[in-house]
């Protein structure tokens, strides 16, 4: 599956505002080694460059179309590189003070299973914050999963998309990271977007959660299931005199871990 970074960043203000509120309850003293998993066009990844100069910064990253617009990011950045990786293989190393991952695991079947085992591998003192979205039950995708259902689109979409099962609840993350032997904090947040635009909505979730559709998909297919989809869109997000009200609920946990006793 491709991405388009130019689209991913379209609606930056609100895209890059979770990965703020997760970092800023991460407070490692002078880390040696910062990682962050599914980096993205690597523009976030910057910022944790500029927070803690004295660090190694490492952004990995699956897509190399991603990779190539975060390349220039590491230009202005000494301590700041980028590579292209799996984040299912990545396994911290002793030197691990901070990892972050930001609207990405929901992308990796079994993530809480991995989520433990990096966990165990960090050492004591060092840091781990994660965010991914909860609104796999929100109309913007059941609406596209019950398309996809149809018996139009079923023998060309039939396993594409996951639903609710992608990512766990607050609590599940919070549970994982104290048997981890971690402080931690968990807790969720709904964003009350406003959109500007015409099927501001499709706008959005053509960055991410329909580039799946799209990857499988020809050109006219893609664009006759994206106007069926929109006419959806429109009545479950109608539009207002200041925009589209497009909840988005994130779900986040930031943990410690502790010397073993």
């Amino acid at each position: 599956m491709k991405w388009d970074p130019l689209k991913y960043v379209q609606f930056g203000d609100y895209r890059d505002r979770p990965f703020f509120d997760l970092t800023g309850r991460i407070r490692p003293d002078r880390p040696r080694q910062v990682v962050d998993l599914g980096c993205g066009p690597g523009n976030l990844t910057a910022t944790l460059a500029r927070r803690w100069p004295e660090a190694r910064v490492l952004g990995l990253d699956s897509s190399a179309e991603m990779l190539e617009r975060a390349a220039g990011q590491a230009d202005a950045s000494p301590g700041l590189a980028f590579a292209q990786a799996d984040i299912a293989q990545w396994m911290p190393s002793g030197e691990t003070d901070v990892v972050v991952t930001n609207a990405a695991l929901q992308w990796v079947p079994g993530h809480q299973e991995m989520l433990s085992r990096w966990l165990a591998a960090l050492r004591a003192g060092a840091w781990f914050g994660m965010q991914v979205p909860g609104n796999f039950n929100a109309p913007s995708h059941t609406l596209m999963r019950e398309l996809a259902a149809t018996a139009r689109w079923r023998p060309l979409l039939k396993g594409v998309l996951r639903g609710g099962e992608s990512v766990g609840e607050p609590a599940d993350y919070l549970r994982t990271m104290l048997d981890a032997g971690c402080t931690a904090d968990a807790w969720e947040t709904t964003y009350q977007q406003v959109l500007p635009g015409t099927d501001p909505v499709l706008e959005w979730v053509r960055g991410t959660a329909l580039r799946p559709v799209l990857a499988v998909l020809s050109p006219q297919e893609g664009a006759a299931f994206e106007a069926e989809y929109a006419a959806a869109l429109r009545i479950a997000y109608p539009a207002t005199a200041h925009g589209t009200v497009f909840p988005f609920r994130r779900i986040f946990a930031v943990a410690q871990k502790q010397l073993s006793a």
